[in-house]
């Protein structure tokens, strides 16, 4: 099984990035700079988890992976879910969390982004 806490923390390594619970306690949603870019359920079993895809990447990985199915509550087009469940490794997990990071921050006013990315740098 997936380290949770192992994901977390490193959605939370990411710049400006903060934990918070607005659908309540049982969805954690990380945001950076203000805007979602994961949330997970971590007291379902397997837990789900949430991430912004680009669009062709999304039905790609969802193709190749039984773990990963259009995003529950989420734009199916820009978002997936992912069940942890082990079938992926977390370095794979790290790196869509970074994919979902980068779209967002893609998203932001152009000073916000510039911010982030050499906040990335260094």
């Amino acid at each position: 099984m997936n380290d949770v806490e192992l994901l977390r923390d490193f959605a939370l390594s990411l710049p400006e990035t903060a934990e918070e619970t607005p659908f309540g306690p049982e969805v954690a949603v990380y945001k950076v700079a203000g805007k979602m870019f994961v949330t997970l359920w971590p007291d379902d079993v397997p837990i789900p988890m949430n991430l912004k895809c680009d669009p062709d990447r999304a039905i790609e990985l969802r193709d190749q992976h039984e773990a990963v199915r259009p995003g529950y509550h989420m734009n199916k087009k820009h978002w997936n879910t992912i069940e942890l469940d082990g079938s992926l490794s977390d370095d794979f997990l790290r790196e869509l969390i970074r994919h979902s990071y980068d779209l967002v921050i893609s998203g932001h006013k152009r000073e916000v982004k510039e911010r982030l990315l050499k906040a990335l740098e260094s």
